[in-house]
């Protein structure tokens, strides 16, 4: 009878034969057990599946009808079309799939993933044009609507005049002085000359302030401005005194109760009427252009001796080139001076006295004084900046 084929015995049980205890066996090794194998006729579903993918789709295009705005989409876009979207994972799969299926799982996804697309790609085209018609109503004008009543004011031109003037005299290192409108009868009258019984005096023709025994007066001329200069300055004086003054005239074409005049007055030593004239040119010229000239007529005024009428040579006249009359002037008188506490003795002056409102009327053919002063803004804006 054979035997067995014996194991070989580890030194642990060889130590217990010789000590007559039984031999240890070692444990079971479970890992040395084969596992069951699976029953070979069960089959399960593939990875990339037609269900599936229609699935992913199904999602998407519900996603995207239900965005309302842009940035809903851009978000939609980056759930169903991005790298993590279901579509993309299932298009990591390919490489699972065995060489025989891939084409047809390839086509099953890209067709997939191109309809998910277009229907992207349409919805932003929607949401766009939806957008920009929200946006072009919301910033809409209604050109419809009736124009706002508001407009723009303008300076009166005899304003614009009156600092041209001022201007051109402070080139030639002139000083602009003002002084009160209301003014006192001495410094209208007397202290200009005036005897008590002259006409201006009368009260058909100057503005008295209640009571008269007071002396006020609204000033007729802006030569009180004259005066006031002479009592507070040093000499020499060179001032020029653009103002508002007032007269009992009646309203009409040619006449106004409030106009304007610009005055001026040197007081130095050795001062002529040849002074006069060169300062008289350089203004017409600077007003009315290089063409204009000055013409004196001797005539007679209180305030200057010798005196003399203004005439101005305008050769752009609209009715054509012709002399017209402006405003008065002369050497200032010693009776003056004295008025002011200056010897004629040593000094000497000239003065002159125009009225703005004639020289924008014969400028700028302005045919009625009412148009400068009833206020009217479409009278001032004519002429802009510039007179």
């Amino acid at each position: 009878m054979l035997s067995a084929p014996s194991r070989p015995v580890s030194h642990r049980n060889r130590a217990a034969i010789a000590t007559g205890q039984p031999p240890r066996r070692s444990p079971l090794n479970l890992g040395l057990v084969s596992a069951p194998t699976e029953n070979p006729t069960t089959t399960s579903e593939p990875a990339i599946s037609e269900s599936a993918v229609s699935a992913a789709v199904t999602a998407a295009l519900t996603a995207i009808s239900a965005a309302e705005t842009s940035v809903a989409l851009k978000a939609v876009r980056t759930e169903h079309a991005g790298e993590s979207s279901p579509l993309a994972k299932l298009n990591a799969l390919m490489r699972s799939v065995p060489n025989d299926q891939k084409a047809a799982a390839g086509k099953l996804v890209g067709q997939a993933r191109g309809r998910v697309t277009q229907a992207l790609t349409a919805r932003e085209s929607e949401i766009g044009a939806a957008e920009a018609t929200a946006q072009l109503a919301a910033e809409a004008v209604d050109v419809t609507a009736a124009a706002s009543t508001w407009t723009a004011g303008a300076r009166h031109p005899i304003s614009v005049l009156m600092e041209r003037a001022a201007d051109v005299f402070v080139a030639m290192g002139w000083e602009v002085a003002e002084g009160p409108e209301l003014e006192s009868e001495w410094f209208n009258f007397d202290g200009l000359n005036f005897d008590e019984d002259h006409p201006a005096r009368a009260m058909q023709d100057t503005f008295f302030v209640e009571p008269t025994d007071a002396h006020l007066v609204l000033r007729t001329q802006t030569s009180p401005v004259q005066l006031r200069a002479l009592l507070s300055r040093e000499l020499p004086v060179y001032v020029v005194g653009p103002g508002r003054v007032y007269r009992t005239d009646e309203l009409d074409a040619t006449h106004t109760p409030v106009f304007h005049q610009i005055e001026g007055i040197a007081i130095d030593k050795g001062l002529t009427m040849a002074h006069l004239r060169g300062t008289l040119d350089h203004f017409v010229q600077a007003l009315f252009g290089p063409e204009a000239k000055v013409r004196l007529r001797p005539n007679y005024f209180p305030f200057t001796e010798p005196s003399a009428e203004l005439d101005v040579w305008h050769p752009t006249f609209k009715d054509g080139a012709r002399w017209i009359e402006w405003g008065g002037c002369g050497m200032v008188h010693p009776n003056v001076l004295r008025s002011a506490g200056i010897d004629p003795e040593i000094y000497s002056g000239f003065a002159f006295g125009v009225g703005a409102d004639r020289a924008l009327m014969f400028r700028n053919d302005v045919k009625d004084m009412h148009d400068m002063v009833e206020g009217d803004v479409r009278f001032s804006q004519q002429f802009g900046m510039n007179v």
